[in-house]
């Protein structure tokens, strides 16, 4: 596929690392003679034909940046098929025979349906929820986590200043990876996600039981999806009179430079997105899955459901009695 033209975009919510995912396309590509071309603001910058020729130059000193150089933003006439048809015809008029999208679920279906319709489509998957199946890791999530760690661990000075519980809300809509790890490597007393159900009771029993031994703070991790962090406080507060402050860490936890893990993680999935257009491959996902760097159609992608690791979730209660 030498002297082909090939484009990158991001799409859906920004990650840290996408930037060295799109450092890692576009410079796979040149090495092995292809020109690649970058798309901004995703699937309505395709439509609109915001898209240029990128170099060497255009994704130097990037790796190290947080948010998405192209620039991430929602597109509803992609979701009709009158905007999937403008996106390929403008494909077309690029001369783009080749796409790498960067983004979550979401993007890949738009993907699929290009896919589908003719486009050679590969995804790369960016996003800080780790939401999308056969993926040990998406890129962002590392970053994500260390984020709320070291949150938790101010959160905790001021909240043993007080003798307080703190309730910390996390992103994570159908995920509760990120509240997980991260609970688990920051001490959390409770942990609240979507794949398990709670009760206020059992958050109770464990604040009462850390003050008995002595414990001057409680820590709470609660995944945005759950949702209820305020009236979860009242709860506390009204069962058995701790004062519950609520923080809401919001979309500080998708900024920042990412982690080192998430930089090898961009770049190892990049380049492997343009090997595999290389190879003529289409309507496929990079991932790391196993410890090992894979593709996987993206119909099984979409079909399946994320693994989550009840492991996991048991050691982190084991680890906060």
């Amino acid at each position: 596929m030498r002297n082909k033209n090939i484009a990158v975009l991001t799409s859906g919510g920004d990650a840290p690392g996408m930037n060295a995912a799109i450092r890692a396309v576009v410079r796979t590509g040149i090495f092995n003679g292809l020109k690649v071309l970058g798309v901004r603001k995703g699937y309505e910058g395709l439509i609109k034909g915001e898209i240029f020729e990128m170099s060497l130059s255009s994704v130097a000193d990037i790796i190290h940046r947080g948010g998405t150089i192209l620039q991430t933003a929602r597109s509803y006439e992609f979701t009709t098929p009158e905007g999937k048809e403008k996106a390929l015809n403008m494909m077309e008029v690029f001369g783009i025979q080749g796409l790498v999208i960067i983004g979550g679920d979401g993007s890949f279906r738009g993907a699929r349906d290009l896919a589908d319709m003719g486009a050679q489509m590969v995804g790369v998957p960016g996003t800080i929820d780790n939401d999308i199946p056969y993926c040990d890791y998406t890129i962002g999530f590392d970053t994500a986590v260390n984020t709320v760690v070291e949150a938790i661990g101010r959160i905790r000075d001021t909240t043993s200043s007080h003798n307080r519980a703190n309730i910390i809300e996390v992103m994570g809509r159908n995920s509760g990876d990120i509240s997980l790890y991260a609970g688990l490597a920051g001490g959390a007393e409770s942990i609240i996600i979507p794949e398990v159900n709670a009760n206020v009771e059992d958050v109770c029993k464990r604040i009462m039981h850390g003050r008995n031994r002595g414990k001057l703070h409680s820590i709470i991790i609660l995944a945005e999806g759950v949702g209820g962090a305020f009236e979860m406080a009242k709860a506390i507060e009204e069962k058995i009179s701790v004062e519950t402050r609520v923080t809401i860490l919001g979309h500080v936890q998708r900024g920042g430079s990412p982690s080192a893990f998430d930089r090898i993680l961009a770049s190892r999935l990049g380049a492997k997105a343009v090997e595999l257009l290389m190879e003529g491959e289409t309507s496929k996902m990079t991932a790391q899955y196993r410890s090992e760097i894979r593709a996987f159609d993206f119909d099984e992608v979409l079909s399946a459901k994320k693994e989550f690791s009840s492991e996991i979730y048991s050691l982190a209660r084991i680890l906060s009695i």
